[in-house]
């Protein structure tokens, strides 16, 4: 596997899956739910997609990890 990430285009999502992606969110340094986020940058790393960007409240990396709703868990 490639540790480079291989961008992907966030805009090319449905409007309404783009908001849901930027509201529900996770900061781990303000450790509060749903803050949401700015400046997203979706890529694969690995063979997962994560969405990054910034914590809306403090400006920290927040992280999503995207699951595939086609594989079995």
């Amino acid at each position: 596997m490639s540790d480079a990430p291989i961008e992907r285009d966030f805009y090319q999502r449905d409007p309404e899956e783009q908001q849901a992606f930027l509201d529900n969110t996770w900061c781990n340094d303000c450790q509060e739910l749903d803050l949401g986020m700015t400046e997203p940058r979706e890529y694969e790393l690995n063979g997962r997609i994560y969405i990054e960007g910034r914590c809306v409240k403090c400006g920290a990396t927040v992280r999503t990890e995207i699951a595939d709703e086609n594989e079995d868990v």
